[in-house]
């Protein structure tokens, strides 16, 4: 899945340059001016691809080989708890975001996974590029924290994955399911599941394979990446069920103004041409990889409109999102206020 998934990106690289043409044969001698990208995962998964071989290149490409970002995988620089305060205090130039990692210092960036139901592929795109266009919050919280995003690399749908058989999912109901997100956990809980709460890595796998954990839910390429698809056999899948993960690739406010105003733009139309591509490569990734845990053994069915609306309705989302922000220390009526207009933009893109 992940070599069909860097093929089909190396041969949109290479309409790419035939588009807009090969730029170091047009760059200056000056020497270029070199920014340092870090990323807490290492270079084997889709989004870690895509930026790899699509988006910096573009940069590169767009800047006449002006700008050279030189990347940092596998948390070298930064691991994923420390990439904000290392990308705000300029220890990083350009780095790889994740909101739910540091919610006291981007509350309203929560908002995103409160929502059970959500667009996929290029629409979850120009979802999330409509909330910074039309909802000013988001962007001035990334300013607060003295970075600013370049490209918004968004994340796959979400799955259930059981170990026993899973024919709706009124049978999750008693079970024992894990979720990393604290709305997924609400979410499961308002369905009669008993959330668990459990660190991430093998011991989830174990877990599943040993009886202590019923099920999961989780966005389908994390499933595959640990192969809970091979433990938890049953699952039920849509590219509706959405995760609302973003991944903000965002560079440090300083380092953003010292740049000539032409390499700035250079980065605006990288991320023009990318976001053209992101969408098509993200649905053939899921469909490859429903394909391939379906192969493995996974009994994997599609979740009808109509479950899906039913599952909207069991999450009980909108109470779980009013208590989250009333409790919140400061800016409840302002949390409220965004959950509201990002609700709205949501449903043009639900309907």
């Amino acid at each position: 899945m992940i070599k069909h998934s860097i093929m089909t990106i190396a041969k949109l690289v290479t309409v790419g340059c035939v588009l807009f043409g090969t730029a170091q044969t047009h760059a200056q001698s000056k020497a270029p001016t070199v920014l340092t990208y870090s990323d807490h995962q290492p270079l084997n998964g889709m989004r870690m691809h895509f930026l790899n071989d699509v988006f910096f290149p573009a940069v590169e490409r767009e800047s006449n080989g002006r700008l050279k970002i030189e990347t940092h995988w596998d948390g070298e620089l930064a691991i994923a708890y420390e990439a904000l305060p290392s990308l705000s205090s300029g220890k990083t130039d350009i780095s790889v975001i994740v909101p739910e990692y540091k919610a006291k210092e981007m509350p309203l960036h929560q908002i995103f996974k409160g929502f059970p139901v959500g667009p996929s592929g290029a629409q979850q795109v120009k979802f999330f590029r409509e909330i910074y266009d039309e909802v000013p919050e988001f962007n001035q919280e990334l300013d607060d924290n003295n970075i600013r995003p370049i490209f918004l690399s968004t994340g796959f749908p979400a799955s259930f994955f059981g170990t026993k058989s899973l024919p709706n999912l009124q049978q999750i109901q008693d079970q024992k399911w894990r979720s990393a997100s604290f709305w997924h956990l609400d979410f499961l809980k308002s369905a009669g599941a008993e959330p668990v709460r459990m660190h991430w890595g093998p011991e989830v796998y174990d877990a599943l394979s040993d009886g202590h954990l019923d099920g999961i839910l989780v966005n389908i390429d994390s499933a595959y990446n640990l192969d809970l698809h091979k433990t938890a056999k049953h699952s039920l899948i849509s590219q509706k069920l959405w995760l609302g993960h973003l991944y903000i690739i965002a560079i440090n406010n300083d380092v953003w103004a010292k740049l000539d105003k032409k390499d700035q733009h250079a980065f605006n139309r990288a991320a023009e041409y990318a976001y053209g591509l992101l969408g098509d490569v993200m649905d053939k990734s899921y469909a490859d990889m429903v394909s391939t845990i379906e192969a493995e053994g996974n009994s994997a069915r599609e979740l009808t409109d109509a479950e899906i609306q039913a599952w909207a309705t069991t999450s009980d989302f909108a109470s779980h999102q009013r208590r989250w922000a009333e409790a919140l220390p400061n800016n409840s009526e302002k949390a409220i206020d965004a959950i509201d207009r990002v609700g709205d933009i949501l449903k043009k893109y639900n309907d």
